[in-house]
């Protein structure tokens, strides 16, 4: 196929935007198409799935299998699921199979959401297109709540941020840097959040309720997977890290819920600009995302565009976790400043941590620095891109960017570039999509008091 992308991001020249591929791909498909379906299931019997259309002509086999093998791993990121249907050629369906086992190339996938998030392995079923089950969804009304005397919490890779809020006003916050990423024992997690909740506390008459946001997968507010806990074995996860958030509860005795900070970030905006159909996209440590839907409801889904496919080279970075190339935590994170900046002429000792790769990218940005200007309007190019991708997944009216490469004239240079591409080159979602920006108050505040607002009070 020949793609013709009309921005080609200067540092990056390479790169293949998801959505311009899948786009030539569909008009090669439909002169003879085929039909194809995946469906994901939940343990809680909530049901995702997508029909889509392949090549009948058994010469772009390899085709077919790009084409839904990255479609799978999207939706996998995008929507989870453990039971995986998929239907209308069952040929391409094993071959999916084969490499979403414990013993395939998409073994990370399998071990994180089957056996880690859901607590079982990936079980896959084959049949014909009209066999695959419609989609059955659920969203819940979370968050909203103001009333009383509550902390609020967000748990980072490099700072975790604690609040004390009366009535929806924040009356004291606080930022403490933390390294929890390699840290073997969780007593490290739990002391430091403990600290967090105690200082908060101090602040407040009383204490109502508790809420909180950190990266990762959470289910009745117990960690399933979080890169928060990476660090910590698996022999001593499900007893030490897994219930961390429970054990807290206890200790406190009020309503206590955690949930994904994407999904808080989204809440914090729909809040503070008063609309739905809000996809939040964090770009620091690592990429986050999270979703109010068009009803404002948070679904059942997981959200994590950090391990979901942008680009579809094969030849480009890998991530060093999951193990797969092309997905937006290599792009839309610290990771991705530093993967450009030796190729602008940025260079930096092995030994130099990412956040000082940012901060010195961003100095250079604020001297006026050409090769600095390079970084960010490239990022640029790579989100226009994806944000096109992204609203083929989402019903989308508000883009929320946030997060420290998105800080600074960097930051507006990259949400121009990425705002020119989306004119240029699809100019109708150009005009839905309102893009919005975090105001002080809400770096200060807005998501410790969305996280604040997740428990309703009881009695």
């Amino acid at each position: 196929m020949e793609l013709n992308p009309k921005h080609i991001p200067e540092l990056d020249p390479g790169f293949t935007p998801a959505v311009i591929w899948n786009r030539e791909f569909r008009n090669l498909a439909g002169q003879n198409p085929s039909p194809f379906a995946i469906s994901l299931e939940r343990p809680d019997g909530t049901r995702s799935t997508t029909r889509t259309e392949i090549c009948a002509d058994s010469d772009r086999a390899e085709l077919n299998f790009t084409y839904s093998e990255r479609l799978l791993k999207f939706l996998l990121w995008q929507k989870g699921g453990c039971r995986i249907c998929l239907g209308g050629d069952a040929e391409l369906g094993r071959r999916l199979a084969e490499v979403y086992s414990a013993s395939g190339a998409r073994a990370f996938d399998v071990d994180f959401m089957g056996n880690k998030a859901y607590g079982q392995g990936l079980e896959f079923t084959i049949c014909g297109f009209d066999d695959v089950p419609d989609s059955s969804e659920s969203e819940s009304a979370l968050g909203g709540h103001l009333d009383g005397c509550r902390i609020g919490f967000d748990l980072g890779g490099s700072d975790r941020k604690c609040a004390a809020v009366i009535d929806g006003k924040v009356v004291h916050s606080e930022e403490v840097e933390w390294s929890p990423y390699f840290e073997k024992d969780a007593q490290y997690h739990l002391d430091g959040i403990r600290d967090s909740l105690k200082s908060a506390a101090s602040h407040l008459p009383r204490v109502d309720a508790v809420g909180g946001s950190a990266a990762g997968v959470y289910v009745d507010s117990e960690v399933r997977v979080a890169s928060l806990f990476r660090g910590i074995p698996d022999d001593k996860f499900a007893e030490t890290a897994r219930p961390i958030f429970k054990n807290l509860q206890r200790e406190w005795n009020v309503p206590f819920v955690v949930v994904n900070d994407g999904d808080v970030t989204a809440l914090a905006g729909s809040m503070s600009f008063g609309d739905n159909a809000f996809l939040g996209v964090a770009m620091g440590t690592a990429e986050a995302a999270g979703y109010i839907n068009a009803s404002g409801r948070i679904t059942s889904w997981l959200n994590e565009l950090a391990f979901c496919p942008v680009d579809y080279r094969r030849d480009v970075a890998v991530d060093e976790w999951s193990g797969d190339a092309g997905c937006g935590v290599q792009y839309f994170s610290q990771q991705g400043v530093a993967r450009l900046a030796p190729v602008a002429g940025i260079e930096f000792a092995e030994n130099v941590p990412l956040p000082d790769r940012l901060a010195e990218v961003q100095s250079l940005m604020k001297a006026g620095d050409a090769r600095a200007r390079k970084i960010y309007e490239s990022i640029g190019v790579w989100f226009g891109y994806s944000i096109a991708h992204y609203a083929e997944f989402y019903e989308l009216r508000n883009l929320l960017i946030l997060g420290r490469v998105t800080s600074g004239t960097g930051g507006e240079l990259l949400i121009e570039k990425a705002q020119h591409v989306l004119r240029d080159e699809f100019p109708d979602l150009a005009e839905q999509v309102r893009f919005r920006r975090p105001d002080e108050k809400f770096k200060r505040h807005g998501q410790a008091v969305a996280a604040a607002s997740l428990p309703e009070l009881t009695g």
